[in-house]
């Protein structure tokens, strides 16, 4: 699924949401990712979240273009944070989530995430995968 931006108007920031209990993580994520993942989009800016309630908070409020969710975070991993999302919130924003191992995808697709980057995280491949996913759909 390809999902058109949030944001009201073409050069307004792409808002990404980055929820890991480790700042370590969400560092590593912005520093992928950078400032613009690609040139037919908006810049981004990142919401930095690291507690499950405040990633529901911003989702449901609609200030969320894509999430990143890390499948590892304590006490709520990312991977059962995206079902919930997926579960609750139509239409809910694409997600991404990270998983530890590969042999985790299968819990990414129960997750509903459009997603699924492993660890340690390939910036070329979450680059690949956030591109995909907000890039607006051709008509």
């Amino acid at each position: 699924m390809t999902a058109a931006p949030n944001s009201t108007s073409p050069s307004a920031p792409l808002r990404i949401l980055l929820y890991s209990d480790d700042a370590g993580v969400r560092a590593q994520l912005r520093s992928a990712l950078g400032d613009r993942v690609h040139p037919d989009l908006p810049p981004l800016e990142y919401l930095e979240v690291a507690t499950a309630p405040v990633v529901i908070a911003h989702m449901d409020a609609g200030e969320v273009d894509l999430a990143i969710l890390d499948g590892e975070a304590a006490p709520a991993g990312g991977l059962g944070i995206a079902k919930q999302l997926k579960d609750e919130i139509d239409p809910c924003p694409p997600i991404v989530v990270l998983t530890g191992r590969a042999d985790d995808a299968w819990l990414a697709s129960w997750s509903r995430a459009e997603a699924v980057v492993t660890r340690p995280i390939d910036p070329l491949t979450l680059a690949r995968e956030v591109v995909r996913l907000l890039r607006p759909t051709d008509r």
